[in-house]
């Protein structure tokens, strides 16, 4: 499982119901597993379906007529839910010329946002194209009308709450091009279908998406991206940066304690933190296990394979034709990044020309790379953020092996048994060693598992790979839940999520775990204002900046990369201070410290660390 996640829907239906529906009322929805389950027969081709009116027609008024039985059959709380299959509706709506209750959906969807920028934000873009079709069938006056539309909604929105959001969708609308979604359908969700003839409801509303944006928002890209420019252009003031303000260093004069943190990650360069590494006295690099422990050179700190199997590399070995594009592939994660946040760097540009011309056959491999470096990178930048300005901490690295293929590795239950005993080595190694907090940006969900079985034409229908994702899931989720509980003496500070989801409801883990020993983290941004991405839930306890954080990447050089991956490592940082200032706290109480000396936002939804105060209370 522990994937970062999957980006991916058609014709004679048989529909799958987990549950049955009260005749009297709803059934009311706990959790997203609770919903009922949906596969498409197919007997087009999926590409054929996205780019062709006629064959997407009686596969989309299927989709369709499903949603609405789900909503009129059952009761969800979860508002990301919700959102999801009204924006599906919503796409139908305007589709098929259905402007009147396109504009209900619009209006319905405003009332389920809950962040402050998707407040503004929500459906702005499709609001003015509405407004625009509905005045004109002619397609270059329809554009301009957009245009003008679009730039009077975005006019008076609040730089200082939008900006991220309005940069963000500017970078995803440079991205996006018929090449690259014909390239997505053909590389990860045709394999498996050519498999098993049929899809489920997730990659069916999916599919709806990719009709959508070639038929309705491709032909406006343009004008969208010069209006959200120059909205940008005009607006544009940074804002200010509260973290620096309560940054802490300590003193390596101070003569306060060593504190061992484990970065349970992708790897590390371990060369970039020399002097700064836990060594385990009792092993030397021989190939020899010298402590008999079950682990091999285990000098900094343990590693598994990408079979789950132990390992010596602590920092994941690059194949040959990879080493030979490490440059390229840093230019292109950083143009990524830039093209999020609206910055025409060199590195931008050279991406934005790439992506247009990549033919749909080059989207895997081009994917596939962006991925391969990303996962190459992350162990190394969370390290660098955990430790900087702290003298005193010394990095243990437990290596995971990401898969970063479109098509994963599929999981099963030998496979999910195998990671529980990694994960409970893993645990019991931290507590041999007197590791004090863990870092965990990474984790997974059922959702995921299913996700993963199904790229693999694995199972005949969606109510099959159901039950075999909760079993698989099920093995995981009890036996991470269960080492974590083992080592109440070790904090692990874990990573909300980026999918912008109640981590409770979806069921991801581990953060959606409720134990003393446990700090889960979102992110906001420089400005402390809640960011797109973050998931959410009763069971987040901080937020910290998960915005363009700068750290090291492998080879010593920095990057800016965000995510709740970085909010984390910020607070595993501020743990390890904490610590190092009292060595007696347990994981509860450098909890409680850092909570209670965070500053909650008046909307209650963001509780932003403070290291500065909090380390000023722990000295006292």
């Amino acid at each position: 499982m522990k994937k970062m996640s999957r980006i991916i829907t058609q014709l004679t239906v048989i529909v799958f119901m987990l549950t049955s529906v009260a005749l009297a009322q709803k059934q009311k929805i706990q959790k997203l597993d609770d919903l009922p389950r949906h596969t498409y027969t197919i007997s087009e081709k999926l590409a054929d379906i996205v780019l062709t009116d006629e064959k997407f027609q009686s596969f989309g008024e299927q989709v369709k007529t499903d949603i609405e039985n789900i909503l009129n059959s059952y009761e969800i709380e979860d508002k990301t839910t919700l959102k999801s299959l009204y924006r599906t509706l919503l796409r139908f709506d305007i589709l098929t010329g259905d402007y009147d209750k396109a504009k209900e959906k619009i209006e319905l969807i405003k009332t389920l946002e809950e962040k402050p920028a998707d407040k503004l934000l929500s459906s702005t873009l499709t609001s003015a194209l509405l407004q625009a079709m509905q005045e004109t069938s002619d397609a270059d006056e329809m554009r301009s009308k957009f245009e003008t539309y679009y730039k009077n909604i975005l006019k008076d929105m609040p730089w200082d709450v939008v900006q991220d959001d309005v940069e963000g969708q500017k970078g995803q609308l440079e991205i996006i091009s018929q090449n690259l979604i014909l390239g997505l359908i053909q590389s990860q969700i045709e394999p498996a279908f050519e498999k098993t003839g049929n899809i489920s409801r997730d990659i069916a509303q999916q599919l709806v998406s990719f009709h959508y944006w070639i038929k309705v928002l491709l032909p406006v890209k343009e004008n969208a991206i010069a209006v959200l420019q120059d909205y940008i252009d005009t607006h544009k003031v940074e804002k200010p940066d509260i973290w620096s303000d309560r940054n802490v260093e300590l003193d390596p004069a101070a003569g306060l304690n060593p504190v061992i943190v484990g970065i349970w990650d992708s790897g590390v360069d371990t060369d970039i933190y020399k002097g700064q590494l836990f060594v385990n006295t009792k092993e030397k690099i021989d190939n020899v296990d010298n402590d008999n422990n079950g682990f091999i050179d285990d000098v900094n700190g343990i590693a598994y394979n990408i079979d789950i199997d132990p390992t010596t590399e602590l920092l994941y070995p690059l194949p040959p034709e990879a080493k030979n594009k490490i440059s390229e592939m840093k230019d292109q994660i950083k143009g990524l990044q830039d093209l999020q946040a609206a910055i025409d760097s060199p590195e931008a540009i050279a991406l934005k020309k790439k992506l247009s011309e990549l033919k749909p056959e080059e989207v895997k491999p081009f994917i596939e790379e962006l991925g391969l470096f990303a996962i190459y990178s992350h162990g190394t930048h969370v390290a660098g953020i955990s430790v900087e300005g702290n003298p005193y901490a010394k990095i243990l690295v437990s290596r995971i092996t990401f898969d970063h293929r479109m098509i994963p590795i599929p999981p099963t239950v030998e496979r999910a048994k195998k990671d529980v005993v990694s994960f409970q080595k893993s645990v019991d190694y931290f507590k041999e060693h007197n590791v004090r907090v863990v870092n965990m940006s990474w984790g997974g969900s059922l959702k995921e598992v299913e996700g993963q079985l199904e790229a693999n034409g694995i199972g005949k229908d969606a109510e099959e790979r159901g039950k075999m994702a909760r079993e698989i899931f099920d093995i995981e989720k009890d036996g991470l839940y269960n080492a974590l509980k083992s080592a109440p003496e070790v904090l692990f500070v874990i990573a909300a999520g980026n999918s912008d989801n109640d981590v409770a409801f979806d069921e991801v883990i581990p953060s959606f775990f409720d134990l003393p020993n446990i700090l889960t983290v979102g992110a906001v941004d420089q400005a402390g204002e809640e960011t797109s991405f973050t998931s959410f839930g009763e069971s987040v306890d901080v937020h910290a900046n998960g915005f363009e954080v700068n750290s090291y990447v492998p080879g010593g050089e920095k990057m800016k990369m965000s995510g709740t991956s970085m909010a984390a490592p910020n607070v595993t940082n501020l743990a390890a201070k904490v610590l190092a200032c009292n060595p007696d706290l347990t994981p509860a109480q450098v909890s409680k410290i850092i909570i209670e000396n965070a500053d909650k936002s008046e909307d209650g939804r963001r509780i932003l660390i403070n290291p500065k105060n909090t380390i000023n209370k722990v000295k006292k």
